[in-house]
């Protein structure tokens, strides 16, 4: 894990300090190599800010403001609360919910960060390659790492015998995905990465519809009779998320993860092309976008139902196409319109939003927040004490992340 306060640590952060230099109307340190002034030049471009805004608007839901709605619910008894709340919790099994969501978007957003500054490597001599590489390798492992110990937090620790580790986890599937997206950004052309994509979710739903091996015959889109089901319980080391036969981040179901980050990677292509036609026009072919995949998806669900567990393609079309809607919104507002001061709080979780997810495991934040604001709690009716129990719990993490952003603590893995 690396903190980036002021000094870059590798060609790429030297690149993107030139780039915000040029931004400020200040001059970028002589320090920057003339290979980085050079690449300086074809990537320079205005930030994205509905970025980091939408990443932030993405964990905080998990940091705790999923149970906003049931808070408001107590409060007003209204019957929409009811349906908010229930889109705050995982569909059971085939279906869709807006919290269904919140895993996908990161991966997207990964990806569209990467095709913001698309860079092939292919061609450069293997020197100039391998801190990119070493880089991505380090992250991976990383992130595999900080998965495990986010499986076991919560005071619970790492068992000690190997076997009784989970080690499938959400920061795993963002890592693998991200990963693999890199080495296609790096290597390939962007021709490549939509064949691929395409590949990838044809194939996919073929060996998920036609399983060459299965647990057991009750279905190849059922619990134990998919072949993901199959395939964790004799691949997958360690043990699986409640014992259950099929992981949610299991083997198989980590291939499909790696079409959300490309979609990403096209999007980040789109929006930093330049546009003749203007800002509102990629907009407009934004949401028209998200609005196809939409539709696709839902299209070959009744023979490729969306699943998340299963990470079926309908699932990765809908969530891309909600992914795009979603930055589309966020993009016309903060970046075309620049209707910016709304989105400051979102931005500060953002920003940090890889600790935070990790500190929600280590960091008992409900203690902390009663411990501040407990008595002020307990004076509130018993109807609204869940409600002060929520923003408080929201605002010591807020805090803490706000802190570090007026410090220009930025925590990358």
């Amino acid at each position: 894990m690396t903190t980036i306060i002021d000094k870059p640590q590798s060609n790429i952060e030297r690149i993107n300090i030139a780039r915000a230099a040029a931004e400020s109307g200040a001059k970028p340190k002589a320090a920057v190599e003339p290979a980085a002034k050079a690449s300086t030049k074809a990537v320079a471009k205005p930030r994205l800010k509905s970025l980091d805004a939408l990443r932030g608007f993405d964990m905080f839901w998990i940091l705790g403001g999923e149970a906003i709605f049931a808070a408001l619910l107590l409060i007003s008894g209204w019957a929409g609360f009811m349906w908010l709340d229930g889109q705050m919790h995982h569909s059971a099994w085939h279906g869709f919910t807006f919290y269904d969501l919140i895993f996908p978007l990161f991966i997207f957003l990964s990806g569209v960060a990467l095709g913001l500054s698309p860079k092939r490597l292919d061609k450069l001599p293997l020197p100039e390659r391998m801190p990119l590489y070493q880089h991505a390798i380090k992250r991976l492992l990383l992130l595999l790492l900080f998965g495990v110990i986010y499986n076991h937090g919560w005071g619970t620790g790492a068992p000690f015998a190997l076997g009784d580790i989970r080690y499938a986890s959400v920061l795993g599937r963002i890592a693998f995905a991200w990963f693999f997206c890199a080495l296609l950004v790096w290597h390939t052309s962007l021709r490549t990465q939509i064949v691929t994509a395409i590949v990838i979710l044809v194939g996919y739903a073929l060996l998920q519809t036609f399983p060459f091996m299965t647990l057991d015959n009750s279905g190849a889109f059922s619990t134990t009779g998919s072949i993901n089901a199959a395939v964790d319980t004799r691949l997958l080391p360690g043990i699986t998320y409640q014992n259950a036969a099929v992981d949610p981040e299991g083997i198989l179901s980590t291939i499909p993860a790696v079409v959300n980050g490309l979609f990403g990677v096209f999007v980040g292509h789109f929006i930093v092309k330049p546009q003749v036609k203007g800002e509102w026009f990629k907009v407009a072919i934004l949401a028209l976008s998200g609005l196809g995949l939409l539709v696709l998806g839902w299209a070959i669900s009744p023979w490729n139902p969306v699943n998340k567990t299963l990470w079926t393609s309908s699932f990765t079309l809908v969530t891309s196409g909600w992914s795009i809607l979603f930055l589309a919104l966020f993009y016309a507002i903060i970046d075309v319109l620049k209707v910016q001061k709304w989105a400051f709080f979102f931005t500060v979780i953002g920003c940090n939003s890889i600790v935070i997810y990790i500190a929600t495991s280590i960091v008992n934040w409900k203690y902390t927040a009663m411990s501040l604001f407990g008595g002020a709690i307990s004076s509130l009716p018993n109807h609204a004490q869940a409600l002060g129990s929520v923003i408080a719990l929201l605002l010591v993490q807020w805090l803490v992340l706000y802190w570090m952003y007026k410090r220009n603590i930025f925590i990358k893995v």
